[in-house]
This record gives structure tokens, C-alpha cells and sequence, in this order.
């Protein structure tokens, strides 16, 4: 949650966040912090770091943007209720969660109480189904692989 917030605060993002205005604003972003428009050597460095973040913080809001998860409900809902859960890591207040289709899904916002319900259920994808893969902000984190 600390880095939804923090990347909504550098695009002034309030509410929920809508893609076409993320754009203008990233791209005034980009404009206004791109290194080439620095001379001195330490405000170009500052303008780098700077720059970096900005374009981070626009993928990642693109991940999370209602629409994007819009777009991509069908395949979500086919890997949460078809395949089975493969590997988690818990750090923080973020949960990852890796499917036997390999996609992997990260979860904000799930506190370390819940994550010892989740993995000390019966059934692990039955509990993730009904309190966590519908109910927290995720974002697809890592694509799926196929073997043959």
C-alpha cells in the first residue's frame, strides 16, 4: 500500500486512477525530468533518479489501473479458479503468489494475519479464492510460461 500511495502522490493521483490522464501527467513528468535538460553533473544524476521513479511508478499504476485489470479479468479469473497456487512469498504487506499456469500475482495490502490463515488452511487456493484473490489491489507481476 506504502508504494500505491507514494506513486499516486508523484502523479496526483486521487481515487481511482484513470489511464489517460496518468499519460498527460506522465508525460509531462518525463518532460520536465529528463536528464538532457540538465547541465551541472549532480542535476543530471538527481534528474536520472528522478526519471527512473517516474517511469516505475507509471508501469506499476498502468498494472494496478482499473481498466487494465478490466482487460485482463477473463485470463485472471481462469488462473484463480483453474490452476492451483505453486509458490508464495509473504513480505511485509505484500503477498505474492505464484500459479501452476506461471502467472504470478503480487497482493497489497495483506497483513501477516492473514497469511498465516492463508497458509495454514486446508486448502490453500479455496481460501485464497475467498478471501484474498478477489478482495486486495494485485497486479499481474510475472508472465506465464508454457512448456511442451
Amino acid at each position: 500500500m506504502k508504494r500505491i500511495n507514494e506513486y499516486k502522490k508523484l502523479f496526483k493521483v486521487e481515487g481511482a486512477i484513470n489511464l489517460k490522464e496518468l499519460k498527460t501527467t506522465y508525460r509531462g513528468l518525463v518532460k520536465q525530468w529528463h536528464p538532457d535538460k540538465f547541465q551541472d553533473e549532480k542535476e543530471k544524476l538527481e534528474a536520472e533518479e528522478i526519471s527512473t521513479k517516474i517511469i516505475d511508478g507509471y508501469h506499476f499504476l498502468v498494472s494496478i489501473a482499473p481498466e487494465t485489470k478490466e482487460a485482463h479479468l477473463e485470463e485472471y479469473t481462469k488462473t484463480i479458479t483453474e490452476s492451483q497456487v505453486a509458490d508464495y512469498h509473504h513480505k511485509s504487506m505484500l503477498l505474492e503468489v505464484t500459479f501452476t499456469d506461471g502467472n504470478t500475482y503480487e497482493y497489497f495490502g495483506v497483513n501477516h494475519k492473514l497469511f498465516l490463515k492463508f497458509v495454514n488452511s486446508k486448502s490453500i487456493n479455496n481460501f485464497g479464492r475467498r478471501n484474498i484473490f478477489k478482495s486486495f489491489t494485485y497486479r499481474k507481476s510475472k508472465k506465464g510460461t508454457v512448456e511442451a
